[in-house]
């Protein structure tokens, strides 16, 4: 590669910012809701949004050169199969999360650089406790982080009901489920199930809506409390999706005990996480971990771990039973052998050293974690 090449790589890279404030303003505007039924000639667009038709038009052209849509004459415009996933309605909608990602996000990576240089996350330079407490502050800012945490949610909810058999369980808790997406989606495929969404009082009137909307209303409710505080004893499984990459090792096993005080003597946890690479290459795949471990700074700043932080993690992880990439992939199902052993035994299509790291690295959350035995029935034990 050229000099020249390697500066302008570097200059797109640079101004990669501009196609999520493209994207985002088209999601505000709801271009591709109306586009979703066929071409629209800027001027039906223009009256439709009350937006400036020259600017309008500058947008529509932006639009069409990162994908979202396309020009089909001189001035009419088409949805794309990529722009269609910012309509609303799409199955796989990520509208809600370019709403969020460029209004929300944008602001707390706004300063990053003081982040890097003091250790303190945004919300910890504004006087909050953590991230959560910061954006309660702005009531419409938790009906923004619902929403995308739904979208999110809604893409992989398939890979998560594929990769585990809920209907073993008949009483079911997500813990942090938000506004109960992935309950409903559980209660729907298995008429059996009871499913109670456990989360702060904030959350209660989007997850009661979803669940009636979503018809699984008569077999689901919600419940409010803080899972930092206590859970209570009402399922005989617990799922966490998405909340313990959220908190520091010390936090994390706050809510893991909490868990295991909350379950009978044989139940079951399950974790859904995304796994981060122990050494990131320049894949796509990666660099989405990579900016999505930095977007998640801890909310307190990590301590050492000291010996009894490691065994209380250690005691606090009890029945992990299945752990899923956001990509879908599941990677080994868990099971507990005593109070201080977990088994994991790995897919064959699972075989890889990678595939080890990654899962050791995502077990091993305190430095306390250490293989041992083959690649295909191996154990990961905690040091004292």
């Amino acid at each position: 590669m050229s000099s020249s090449t390697a500066a302008l790589k570097l200059f797109d890279l640079i101004q990669s910012h501009r196609v999520t404030a493209v994207i985002y303003v088209a999601a505000e505007l709801g271009i591709a809701e109306l586009l979703r039924d066929g071409a629209r000639s800027l001027d039906q667009l223009t009256e439709a949004t009350g937006a400036d038709r020259q600017a309008l038009g500058r947008l529509l052209t932006a639009l069409s050169t990162v994908g979202l849509c396309s020009r089909v004459d001189a001035d009419r415009y088409s949805l794309t199969e990529i722009g269609a996933a910012l309509d609303s309605s799409a199955e796989k909608s990520f509208k809600a999360w370019a709403i969020f990602e460029g209004d929300m996000l944008f602001k707390s990576w706004h300063g990053l650089l003081e982040t890097i240089m003091t250790g303190k996350t945004a919300a910890h330079l504004l006087g909050a406790r953590n991230s959560f407490d910061l954006m309660a502050r702005t009531p419409s800012n938790v009906g923004m982080f619902n929403a995308a945490m739904a979208d999110l949610t809604r893409f992989v909810t398939p890979d998560v009901l594929d990769a585990y058999d809920f209907g073993r369980i008949d009483r079911l808790m997500d813990v942090g489920g938000g506004s109960g997406e992935l309950i409903g989606a559980v209660a729907r495929k298995y008429p059996h199930v009871q499913g109670i969404v456990f989360d702060l009082p904030r959350c209660e009137e989007a997850a009661t809506l979803h669940l009636q909307r979503a018809g699984v209303s008569d077999r689901t409710s919600f419940t409010a409390g803080d899972f930092f505080e206590a859970i209570p004893n009402l399922a005989a499984a617990i799922i966490l999706k998405s909340v313990i990459h959220d908190w520091n090792d010390e936090r994390s096993s706050v809510i893991l005990q909490n868990c295991r005080r909350a379950l009978p003597e044989h139940g079951t946890l399950l974790l859904v996480e995304r796994m981060i690479p122990e050494a990131p290459g320049t894949s796509d795949e990666d660099r989405a971990h990579a900016m999505s471990d930095l977007n998640m700074l801890p909310p307190f700043i990590q301590p050492a771990a000291s010996a009894s932080s490691r065994r209380a993690f250690a005691e606090a992880v009890a029945w992990v039973v299945v752990l899923h990439t956001l990509q879908g992939r599941p990677l080994a199902s868990i099971s507990r052998t005593s109070s201080r052993v977990c088994s994991a035994r790995l897919p064959p299509e699972a075989s890889s050293p990678k595939t080890e790291a990654r899962l050791s690295r995502a077990l091993s959350t305190v430095r306390c974690g250490q293989w041992a035995g083959e690649l295909h029935s191996c154990s990961l034990s905690f040091s004292p």
